[in-house]
């Protein structure tokens, strides 16, 4: 199965929901109206878009139909996709990798699928020929370390890791030395993702970010936050929580595949203007992709 195949039956509840809404709409309207279209407006509210954005996309629909005439159905559809895919694409969203190393900080609240996208995108790079490192920097959470080992074995990367409890920050430290004795491409950063003490958690990401300035001052930087596609609506405070603490550069979704809220994405990036880099639908260590906007929105609608 190809990755669109399997993005297009992961979000299949996703595209249940909203293909059966918006159909819906439609078989209730003989004409492309204002009632057609504040209809449509709640269909978009209602899976999981947000409020604001889905009230952006139908003015802008809005503004389309009146100047181009649209009269019919399927104009209307493509019109819609075609406003929904220009706010997904805000930047590039591929990783910015210009430096040998280049450095992936990976943030996130527990039970996201943090380490899981790391193993994945460790094992992408590697098929790109790199050569990777990671760090096992969330040393608070138990059994943390020995999921990443499994993964980083896995996709057949090198590991430094500590005790748990150890600073996280002289982890970096230390997988920075052996990304430089190794003259590796990519060292990518686990996290901790304790939430509910935003204080330490940015003392910490600090720290971190403090010692990779310093030790790889002139490295290619990116920070993906690691987001739950089943958690909706929280997704989007998660997003303005770690914005707070550290500069996202890029979305990692995970677990789309069994969820109906796949909508949240297009919230998400309208609201914080940060491009989604991955998307993972699948439990195997190829089933993560860079997103492509065309590709999400034709899975789910």
């Amino acid at each position: 199965m190809g990755f669109f195949d399997k993005l297009k039956s992961g979000l299949g509840k996703t595209k249940q929901s909203i293909n059966e809404k918006i159909n819906n709409v439609f078989s209730n309207f003989r004409k492309v109206d204002e009632d057609l279209l504040d209809e449509l407006e709640e269909v978009l509210i209602m899976s999981d878009i947000g409020m604001d954005t889905s009230c952006k996309i139908i003015d802008s629909l809005r503004t389309r139909i009146k100047k181009e005439k649209i009269e019919n159905e399927d104009d209307v559809k493509k019109a819609l996709k075609e406003e929904m895919k220009k706010l997904l694409e805000v930047e590039s969203q591929e990783l910015k990798l210009d430096t040998k190393p280049a450095v992936i900080l990976v943030v996130g609240v527990n039970g996201v699928g943090k380490t899981t996208s790391i193993g994945k995108i460790a094992n992408r790079l590697k098929k790109d020929g790199k050569k990777v490192v990671i760090a096992a920097a969330d040393t608070f959470r138990a059994a943390a370390v020995e999921q990443i080992e499994i993964w980083a074995k896995r996709a057949d990367c090198d590991l430094v890791k500590a005790k748990e409890g150890t600073d996280p920050a002289s982890v970096v430290y230390d997988a920075i030395k052996m990304t430089k004795e190794k003259n590796a491409d990519v060292l990518i950063c686990d996290t901790a993702g304790r939430l509910h003490n935003k204080k330490n958690l940015m003392d910490e990401l600090a720290k971190i970010q403090r010692v990779i300035n310093k030790e790889l001052p002139d490295s290619s930087k990116e920070v993906l936050l690691v987001l739950d596609g089943t958690t909706g609506q929280n997704a989007i405070l998660q997003v303005k929580a770690f914005k707070e603490v550290t500069d996202i550069t890029g979305l990692v979704l995970t677990k789309l595949d069994g969820t109906a809220k796949g909508g949240v994405v297009i919230g998400i990036v309208e609201e914080n203007k940060i491009p989604v880099k991955f998307i993972g639908v699948g439990e195997q260590i190829d089933d993560m992709e860079i997103f492509n906007a065309d590709d999400f929105l034709n899975a789910i609608i």
